[in-house]
């Protein structure tokens, strides 16, 4: 029986009802639980985290469940619980707060305000002691000194809503490439040439600057980015960091040769990779990319997948509260599982001192791929590849049968639409229908039951059947994008009607007239300002995947407007990304839209569709594909719809000659 039960209890997030129990008295972020603080004067605690977030869990145990912290927290705060992925609005203005404060940021994410919710101070993971002191301090500050206290927040809160600003510039009419020619040339110096990624420690994955470096490295034909792209997404794909034995990659690696992860699944990345490795495929086909796009695929589908078709978010890192358990294993529970063929498996997943983690136990990792390591060893490739689907099936068997971590099972609408560009990507480079199918159903899941057609409206998130919470710029975004993406590849008309309604509400309800930009948070925001998010990170910027689908839809509807708008937007980031490449890679890959080649592939016929999914195991990211009869758009007129399949090559909308040759297609696109 539960000794307390707080407000948190009536939560639908997983994160929330895991604080359900604790002593605090938590509540959700209300205009209630604000009132109540001005009507006490009180200071507010704004505690930010995630399900997956292991030193979220310790500051909990440490402190939260602590009844002595407990009572210094009831008597003094009116304490609030975010989950940061079901309220990203709220964890982007505090998390500015923290790091304007500190110069740093993570998560737990715990920042003071004043009743109104201005903040005061702030920090991540505090150990208990320094948390006691931290509440004691900031009550008798509070108490004693009022109005120091207030112009600090109001000085603070200048500071955040500065940051937030963004300056519409001139528009530029001529995008030229010098500019990103520099910018590679200045991060290239960041590059780990040996491990991949950048130098140092903790790494990251970040899928979406490994895109722009393989797309710039294929279109400017530099091989440093290329073999840099290459070398990292093999890197990866050995090292711990990648579940070698289920499928699926960790949220990063807490060195610099990727082999001990921060054990937690996110969907957000693995989605994203997905479509990185597709990509990386087509461009050079790796055995290697392969076997980890169909068994990350497979375990989505396992354990990440609602019997609705939309996939959960997270799982956590930590079981039976011990962090990396579940998917680390002794030598002696190998040598019992694994009989006779213990020294082969040893040896090929390095159980050695390389794969030695602490406490006696071993993270699975690769020095090769599997063929090379049979050739070095002068083995027969098919029959050890059968063997290892086989220590597979053995070894997840055994590990099914231990404490399973935490399930986030919540469903955002943001990461399923990555999860759709994830599939249809993977769909294309394997040439593999049935991800594409896949992929169908899960924008059906977006389509069903995140999306309100009388309002036009898309929810955030859904579980136990009930979709709640109205949808961030980051949700627009994202599913536009993917609407967009599987009109590309089934020429269904639904999806881009859907994506150019999705696109007009946005507009009507995020866009800033001033600086031609989107907030991430429509007009009705409770927040104390509203942001606009531009800064690409592990998930791009919401407002350059905005810009992204603009430049899509003016080629699809030939609309002039819409690209104007991408281009504007372009043009306000334009002069911020040479200091800093790597938190501008997807406004890269717009300029590379802008100022290289890119091309309007037409498709016409009965088996258009077909002729669409054959192209798709090229590597061709400069051209928008458009097909189909029922879709009301300029560039389609005048192209017979015949038996066969004719093709159409156009650049801004004049096309080369008409040709059923998929060979003449190639030629002319690259």
């Amino acid at each position: 029986m539960k000794t307390h039960t707080n407000e948190l209890i009536h939560s639908s997030s997983p994160y929330l009802l895991h604080h359900a129990h604790n002593p605090v008295n938590w509540v959700e972020w209300s205009e209630e639980a604000f009132l109540k603080a001005k009507k006490e004067r009180k200071l507010v605690l704004i505690s930010i985290g995630y399900s997956a977030c292991h030193w979220c869990h310790v500051m909990e145990k440490e402190s939260f469940m602590d009844e002595e912290v407990a009572a210094l927290m009831n008597e003094h705060l009116i304490c609030i619980k975010v989950d940061r992925e079901e309220r990203p609005d709220i964890d982007q203005i505090y998390m500015t707060a923290v790091q304007l404060m500190t110069q740093q940021g993570g998560w737990p994410l715990n920042c003071f305000t004043l009743p109104d919710g201005r903040p005061i101070y702030g920090g991540t993971y505090y150990p208990k002691e320094n948390w006691i002191k931290i509440i004691q301090q900031l009550q008798e500050v509070f108490q004693s000194n009022p109005s120091k206290v207030e112009e600090y927040a109001q000085h603070l809160k200048s500071g955040i809503a500065q940051t937030e600003i963004i300056e519409k510039q001139d528009f530029i009419q001529t995008i030229k490439s010098d500019q990103l020619i520099d910018l590679v040339q200045l991060w290239k110096r960041n590059f780990d040439f040996e491990y991949g990624g950048n130098q140092g420690a903790p790494k990251f994955m970040m899928p979406n600057n490994l895109e722009f470096l393989l797309r710039f490295g294929k279109q400017f034909d530099d091989s440093t980015c290329l073999n840099h792209v290459h070398k990292t997404l093999h890197k990866m794909a050995f090292g711990g960091i990648y579940d070698q034995i289920g499928g699926g990659f960790a949220r990063y690696a807490v060195d610099e040769i990727w082999k001990v992860p921060h054990f937690e699944k996110m969907l957000y990345d693995n989605a994203q990779l997905l479509s990185l490795y597709a990509q990386a495929y087509t461009h050079k086909k790796s055995e290697v990319y392969k076997q980890l796009i169909e068994q990350t695929i497979a375990w989505a589908n396992q354990e990440m997948r609602h019997k609705d078709n939309g996939y959960y978010s997270a799982i956590d890192a930590d079981s039976e509260g011990v962090e990396g358990k579940f998917y680390t294993w002794t030598k002696e529970e190998l040598e019992r599982v694994l009989k006779d063929e213990e020294k082969w498996v040893m040896d090929f997943y390095n159980i050695n001192p390389s794969g030695y983690w602490e406490n006696g136990r071993y993270i699975f990792l690769r020095s090769s791929s599997l063929r090379d390591w049979c050739d070095k060893n002068n083995l027969l490739y098919d029959e050890y590849q059968t063997k290892l689907k086989h220590i597979h099936q053995k070894l997840n068997s055994i590990r099914n049968q231990r404490i399973r971590p935490g399930l986030d099972d919540k469903q955002l609408t943001s990461w399923n639409a990555m999860m759709v560009i994830g599939l249809l990507h993977a769909g294309l480079a394997l040439q593999n229908k049935s991800y594409i199918e896949e992929a169908v159903k899960t924008a059906e899941w977006i389509r069903d039951f995140q999306y309100n057609p009388q309002t036009g409206q898309l929810y955030r998130t859904r579980k136990d059947k009930t979709s709640r919470i109205e949808g961030f710029l980051e949700d627009y975004a994202h599913t536009i994008q993917a609407f967009i993406a599987l009109f590309e590849v089934t020429f269904d008309p639904q999806w881009i009607n859907l994506a150019k309604k999705l696109t007009t509400f946005a507009f009507s309800h995020f866009y800033d007239k001033k600086s031609n930009m989107f907030f991430f948070t429509d007009e009705n925001t409770d927040l104390i300002v509203r942001s606009i998010e531009v800064n690409d990170n592990v998930i791009p910027s919401s407002n350059s995947i905005m810009a992204h689908n603009l430049f899509a839809l003016s080629k699809i509807f030939q609309q002039n407007t819409y690209r104007e708008q991408a281009q504007q937007m372009l043009s306000n980031i334009f002069h911020q990304m040479p200091s800093y490449g790597s938190a501008y890679s997807n406004w890269g890959l717009l300029t590379l839209s802008f100022t290289q080649a890119y091309f309007e592939v037409v498709i016409s016929g009965e088996d258009a569709v077909q002729k669409r999914f054959e192209l798709g195991q090229y590597y061709l990211p400069n051209a928008v594909f458009i097909g189909g009869k029922d879709i009301d758009t300029p560039i389609l007129k005048g192209k017979e719809y015949t038996k066969e399949s004719t093709f159409y090559v156009c650049q801004n909308f004049t096309c080369q000659a008409p040709t059923q040759s998929l060979t003449e297609v190639l030629k002319q696109i690259v």
